[in-house]
């Protein structure tokens, strides 16, 4: 991995940059009117470009690169403003002041939800196993402007943390965290998005298991919440009820502790 500057730099992205680098500890390479692909053949590695609007993440020989957003937050938010429903929300329960922990951040869409909901009082952490995508992510939520000022809130409100997700549980205490949110299908959602399909080249892809379920609701005080293709076998392999959709490719299925 190596940091530059987009094409059209300036000495501004180029100290951004520099300091990026070095906050990540690898090496900053000067752009001089280098092709992303030509730097990377001779750097033999991904990269981060540093742009005037954005961060943006490329593999190697890859052409499409991976950056933040919103994604569906953003209407889903506008939405909830509304008075109107999300099926999260319902399936989570949430409401002002409870913790949330999402093991499958991904872009976050259902973060930034479940931050906006629990309001200033509670608290969302959403862990990211690879340390690039973290990063990125972090960056975006801190630095996206959506025009809706809730909205920015509720993205600076979220705690990233670069873990894999039943290393992190193993290491909390029990009934913890009011909800623990599950998503094993985030990837698939995600590239069905456009300008953000290269994630698929960088996310971690680990399966639900038996001890990762367990730890989840050893952890969780109120519920266990999983978010899964309408037809997977894990709902009923892990003893979610599931909250059935009409016509909706996913399903959202919720272990109640009491």
């Amino acid at each position: 991995m190596f940091v530059t500057t987009a094409g059209r730099t300036s000495e501004e992205m180029i100290k951004k940059a520099m300091e990026i680098a070095g906050y990540l500890h690898v090496p900053y390479l000067p752009r001089k009117k280098k092709s992303i692909k030509l730097i990377q053949q001779q750097a033999d590695g991904d990269c981060i470009v540093i742009g005037k609007e954005r961060l943006e993440l490329f593999e190697k020989n890859s052409s499409e690169p991976f950056f933040f957003h919103p994604n569906s937050a953003m209407f889903r938010i506008k939405r909830l403003i509304k008075g109107e429903s999300d099926p999260f929300v319902d399936a989570a329960k949430l409401t002002n002041g409870m913790t949330v922990l999402d093991c499958t951040l991904g872009l976050a869409s259902d973060t930034i939800v479940a931050s906006f909901l629990v309001g200033e009082e509670g608290k969302v952490t959403g862990l990211e196993g690879q340390k690039y995508l973290a990063f990125i992510v972090e960056r975006g939520l801190q630095s996206w402007d959506s025009g809706i000022t809730e909205m920015n809130e509720a993205m600076n409100r979220v705690s990233v943390i670069q873990s894999e997700a039943l290393d992190y549980l193993i290491r909390q205490g029990d009934a913890s965290v009011d909800c623990v949110y599950l998503d094993p299908m985030f990837e698939e959602t995600i590239l069905e998005s456009d300008g953000i399909k290269a994630l698929g080249h960088f996310a971690i892809h680990d399966d639900l298991n038996d001890e990762m379920v367990n730890e989840a609701s050893r952890v969780a005080k109120l519920r266990v919440v999983i978010k899964d293709h309408y037809k997977s076998q894990r709902f009923e392999k892990y003893g979610f009820q599931v909250l059935r959709r009409k016509t909706a490719k996913f399903h959202f299925g919720v272990i109640e502790k009491n």
